[in-house]
């Protein structure tokens, strides 16, 4: 993805002007691909750019060339006392769970690599972030049998990386999992459930679980954030050529709860003030529970000078012997009316009659309104009642 500007926090607000002034130019002549340039690319002898699903005049150079941000293809991991050397307490990670096996992906590091091809209980995950879309999406990297690596092209479409996988360089939709181009392309992956929490709640949940370790393989400044402002403009994001839709500021972070066809969103602005929801969507009923105190990844030029934003998880209320709970915050704890049990982030129950049960999650996930709505126009906005 191609870096913003540094923009001096005194002149914050007024940033669309000096954005557009950098930039203007240099979108003009570099943003504009044509499909002709693409199949002819010398970076790609082995894509099939006569099979695709969208218009190839969608897709842009994002500035990087083919793995110009290197994917992690070798991960290393860390104990949670190590990685309190350089992880701050409120630093946004990614949780992920395969049965028994918890892991911790920190922003810090996706954001210069922006996929890490992992196997976690003999499960083959990509654990991928976005930064001009906040989305961080974990994929099943299976497909009819074989496995996939993937890595980045380079390119955007709708402001969101284009993947490709090394085995048959299809490329793919990171926001929707799906092949666009070449011979993998309307094949869609399996999302694995993850979630975004600070650090401390990830420990806190999961003292022996394993974290990403900044051993990489690479030089990058782990803890800059050359994305400086973003999450703060209030206008269109970054190479984004559609039409925004009006119902949310493009910017305002949100979650969303997907039930088969149907999605429902819930803006974090909202969420401040309504810190857990009691939801029914489909039939299914869902909690979303938050927790102000995040720093923000895309916020200042240092991830532990940025401001805190709200955490949000999400799931289905109905346990596995068919009980439903209702929950409420009660003195900044989560507790169900039924037992009383308290829960935490990760949808566990932590003390209480139900102490040691897991939320089932929801199919969920955090990103910018603009980009969610890019992809699934017919989306609901949750409206809170104040009663």
């Amino acid at each position: 993805m191609l870096a913003c500007p540094k923009i001096p926090r005194a002149v914050h607000r007024p940033r669309r002007t000096i954005v557009s002034a950098l930039f203007g130019a240099w979108l003009l002549h570099s943003i504009q691909p044509a499909p002709a340039q693409l199949s002819m690319s010398g970076e790609w002898p082995n894509t099939d750019f006569t099979i695709t699903t969208v218009d190839l005049g969608e897709i842009m150079s994002g500035g990087p060339p083919k793995d110009g941000i290197p994917a992690i293809d070798d991960p290393k991991f860390v104990s949670v006392a190590e990685s309190d050397r350089w992880l701050h307490d409120r630093e946004p990670v990614i949780v992920v769970r395969v049965r028994e096996q918890v892991r911790a992906y920190p922003l810090q590091i996706l954001m210069y690599h922006e996929i890490v091809n992992d196997s976690i209980a003999g499960v083959p995950l990509s654990i991928t972030f976005c930064p001009l879309c906040n989305a961080s999406i974990v994929f099943d990297r299976r497909v009819n049998g074989e496995t996939l690596d993937f890595g980045t092209t380079g390119r955007l479409r709708k402001s969101d990386l284009v993947m490709y996988d090394r085995q048959t360089e299809s490329w793919w939709q990171q926001f929707t999992g799906t092949g666009i181009v070449g011979v993998n392309a309307g094949v869609e992956l399996t999302r694995h459930p993850a979630s975004i929490v600070a650090y401390r709640d990830f420990k806190t949940a999961h003292p022996e679980a394993r974290v990403l370790s900044r051993d990489t393989g690479f030089s990058r400044p782990y803890g800059r954030n050359p994305y400086r402002g973003y999450d703060r403009i209030e206008d269109r994001p970054f190479l984004f050529r559609d039409p925004v839709d009006p119902r949310l500021p493009p910017m305002e972070y949100v979650i969303n709860v997907s039930v088969g066809d149907r999605h429902r969103l819930y803006p974090f602005s909202m969420l401040k003030q309504f810190p857990v929801i009691n939801d029914h969507l489909e039939g299914e009923p869902i909690a979303i529970f938050s927790r102000d105190g995040t720093l923000s990844a895309l916020d200042e030029g240092r991830i532990v000078a940025s401001r805190l934003i709200p955490s949000a998880t999400a799931f289905s209320r109905r346990l596995e012997d068919g009980r439903e709970l209702v929950f409420a915050a009660e003195d900044g704890a989560i507790v169900d009316e039924q037992t009383g049990s308290v829960w935490n982030l990760l949808g566990q129950a932590v003390t209480g009659p139900l102490a040691g049960k897991q939320l089932r999650p929801a199919d969920s996930g955090v990103h910018f309104a603009f980009a969610w709505l890019a992809f699934n126009p017919d989306s609901e906005i949750y409206r809170a009642d104040p009663d």
